[in-house]
C-alpha cells in the first residue's frame, strides 16, 4: 500500500552511502502532520549477523490495536557501520511497507531521524523516500543531554555537536527517558506527543513492541 515515491540506487560502499544521505538530506521537511489515526512501528531483528527480520505493525492510535502487519526475512546487503545503518534496514522495511494493505499516517521508527552525524537518520531515509511523515524514538541517545524531570513528559534537550537534534522524553516515571527526533514532515513537540500518546504504561510506544514482538517471534528461514 505505501509507494516508494524518492526511489534511488542502494549503494555498496562508504562513501557511496554517505553521498546518498547528503544528497536526499535537503529533502527533509518540517511540518505538522495530517490528523494521525494509525502509526506504523518498524523494527528490525537479526538472527547471527547478517540475517534479519524486519516487521511493520500498523496501529490503530485510538485503540493501540493492530490493524496491519507485515514481516520480510532477508539478509542485509550492507556492512555494519556506525550512522549507515538505514543501508542494511531500510531495503527490506520498504518491501514490509509495500506489502501492507493500508497505508499510515506515520512511521514510528526504532531508531534515529535527524540525531545523526549528517542529519539523515533511518527515520529521515525511510520517511523521503515514502514522503509520509516520520519520527524516530531511539532507546539510546546520539547526542548528550541533561536527564529530564522523573514525571512522565518532562523532557530535555538532544544535542549533537551544539545543535538541537531531539528530546530525551520521560514516558514513565521512574525509567529511563526514550529519544525522540523528527524524521520527515513532522514537527518534535508533535512528535514528543504522539509518542506519550503511544506509550500509555511502558516506556517505548506500543508501534515499537508490536514490531519487535513480530520481528523476534517470526518463525526463523525455513
Amino acid at each position: 500500500m505505501v509507494r516508494i515515491r524518492e526511489p534511488h540506487e542502494w549503494p555498496s560502499t562508504v562513501d557511496e552511502a554517505q553521498a546518498v544521505q547528503e544528497r536526499l538530506r535537503p529533502s527533509v521537511r518540517f511540518a505538522e502532520p495530517p490528523e494521525v489515526r494509525s502509526a506504523a512501528g518498524l523494527d528490525v531483528a537479526y538472527r547471527g549477523s547478517d540475517e534479519l527480520v524486519a516487521a511493520v505493525a500498523v496501529l490503530d492510535v485510538a485503540s493501540l490495536s493492530v490493524v496491519d502487519s507485515v514481516v520480510v526475512r532477508g539478509v542485509a546487503e550492507f556492512p555494519y557501520v556506525p550512522g549507515l545503518f538505514a543501508f542494511r534496514e531500510a531495503p527490506p522495511l520498504l518491501t514490509a511497507l509495500e506489502r501492507l494493505s493500508v497505508e499510515p499516517d506515520v512511521l514510528v521508527c526504532d531508531g534515529q531521524g535527524l540525531a545523526h552525524p549528517r542529519r539523515f537518520g533511518l527515520a529521515c531515509h525511510l520517511g523521503v523516500l515514502t514522503d509520509l511523515p516520520s519520527i524516530g524514538v531511539g532507546k539510546t541517545a546520539l547526542g548528550s543531554y541533561d536527564p529530564p524531570g522523573e514525571q512522565r513528559g518532562e523532557w530535555t534537550p538532544l544535542r549533537l555537536d551544539d545543535e538541537v537534534v531531539g528530546r530525551a522524553l520521560r514516558t514513565q516515571r521512574g525509567v529511563k527517558p526514550v529519544f525522540v527526533s523528527v524524521g520527515h514532515r513532522f514537527t518534535l513537540d508533535t512528535a514528543c506527543d504522539l509518542v506519550l500518546r503511544l506509550a500509555p504504561r511502558y516506556r517505548l510506544p506500543e508501534t515499537t513492541r508490536a514490531a519487535d514482538h513480530l520481528s523476534r517471534t517470526a518463525p526463523t528461514r525455513p
